[in-house]
């Protein structure tokens, strides 16, 4: 995947060394997987692709943070910046507990832990999430906006306005259709294999770029069809030439507006 990333032109990749159990995914564990670490410290050294983030440390009922050592440890030794989590228990205190040994627990390796709010999770919106990260004080603890889910959330892009500007470290980008599914099954599905290029879809992605300071934009963007189609590295490739065209055309756009 880096070696890919560098062909295609990309500065960053995210990896996901936390293994969650879910169907048919791989085990990437660099802790357990020593040829794997020794390849990836590897390919970042001969590609300069840097690794910007590593995921899910996920919270949830009966969690264990201290699980989550080994993998930012690896990162750590890689150069990584950030965990992302998520929270999936309705138990508001212990979430908020273990959201914040988390963070505690990252900090001796320099990471932050950037708090993604999912629409089928626990912690769904914006409002909630601030709310999370407002009561546990934790100065590594950031906010990470997913462009589909703040969509799907139905977010107000000035509400984005409240956020302290530095809980902002990257956010992910993507696009999807107006209508919102109403089942919880539709709506998984669509986050996890059917997201549309920049673009593509209904979402007033700039709307929200604009109204975040200027931080590295990871573009999440699973679609199974597309990856059949035309393989993993057009796939990503046209992941970043679409983004790349919105933007081009949005800020050309606006300056002939300006004039």
């Amino acid at each position: 995947m880096i070696y890919m990333a560098d062909r295609i032109g990309y500065d960053y990749v995210s990896l996901r060394p936390i293994y969650m159990g879910l169907p048919g995914e791989p085990n990437f564990s660099l802790t357990e997987n020593k040829d794997l670490m020794r390849k990836t410290k590897t390919a970042l050294a001969e590609t300069g692709v840097k690794l910007l983030d590593i995921e899910l440390a996920k919270i949830f009922d009966g969690v264990d943070p201290k699980n989550y050592l080994p993998a930012m440890e690896s990162a750590a030794e890689l150069g990584g910046k950030h965990v992302l989590s998520s929270i999936w228990t309705e138990d508001r205190n212990y979430a908020i507990e273990r959201f914040a040994e988390l963070c505690e627990l990252a900090k001796p390796f320099g990471l932050t832990v950037e708090l993604e709010y999912v629409p089928i999770a626990s912690i769904k919106n914006l409002e909630e999430a601030l709310d999370v990260l407002t009561t546990v004080k934790q100065d590594n603890a950031g906010l990470m906006i997913d462009i589909h889910h703040f969509h799907r959330a139905g977010d107000k892009v000035e509400d984005l306005d409240k956020v302290p500007r530095n809980w902002f470290r990257f956010l992910h980008l993507c696009d999807a259709g107006k209508d919102i599914p109403k089942s919880v099954k539709e709506m998984t599905r669509i986050l996890r294999e059917e997201r549309l290029y920049v673009g593509e879809g209904d979402i007033d992605v700039a709307s929200i770029v604009n109204r975040i300071p200027d931080i590295p934009y990871s573009l999440e963007l699973p679609n199974l069809k597309r990856v059949h189609e035309l393989g993993f590295e057009e796939h990503a490739r046209r992941c970043l030439q679409s983004a790349k065209k919105y933007f081009c055309q949005y800020y050309k756009e606006n300056e002939k507006a300006k004039i």
